[in-house]
């Protein structure tokens, strides 16, 4: 059965995110790169906590996207429990 043009649009929409969190994260992981090379490495760490995060995130709206390609989204009353 193929999906509905709004889980389409939601589905392209998760897709999208998770690539623009990934492209974030390669751009500040190279920030972070040049930080420790001039000696801020404190800023690099905290820059790469925010790739992990972003990372996270990215897989999370990948996985979305798989739940409402497949038609089985399994977050509701038993997630909020």
């Amino acid at each position: 059965m193929e999906l509905n043009k709004p889980e389409q649009d939601l589905k392209r929409d998760l897709q999208g995110i998770a690539s623009d969190l990934k492209w974030s994260a390669v751009e500040l992981k190279r920030i972070a790169e040049r930080l420790s090379q001039s000696g801020h490495e404190a800023d690099a760490q905290a820059v790469l906590k925010m790739c992990t995060v972003f990372h996270s995130g990215e897989n999370r709206l990948v996985g979305y996207a798989v739940e409402i390609a497949g038609r089985r989204i399994v977050r509701g009353k038993a997630e909020q429990a």
